[in-house]
């Protein structure tokens, strides 16, 4: 499985691409240059069960942390990886209060 990364404006999504088929999406908002909104996770029929969300997640961990950025999860599924996975928790985004 590959997972291709496209972003254009502020709008960027993750696709999870197996076998010339596409297995899934993730897409994001960008609120600015340091942070940016997961909105949506999706697995397609026939992929459910093959890790193919958390995978797609993890592309986002690994592209906030090469261009020091910060993530927000509004996604349910995002924010429940989050939750889980503790090391990926040093590209959450902590508001200033």
């Amino acid at each position: 499985m590959t997972i291709e990364h496209s972003e254009t404006n502020n709008k960027g999504q993750f696709s999870a691409i197996e076998e010339d088929k596409l297995a899934g999406i993730m897409t994001y908002s960008r609120v600015n240059e340091h942070k940016i909104i997961i909105d949506h996770t999706e697995v397609n029929p026939g992929f459910e069960g093959k890790g193919v969300g958390k995978k797609l997640v993890m592309s986002a961990v690994a592209y906030a942390r090469d261009n020091r950025q910060e993530i927000l999860p509004l996604c349910p599924f995002a924010k429940s990886v989050f939750e889980k996975i503790e090391s990926i928790r040093d590209v959450l985004y902590k508001p200033n209060i």
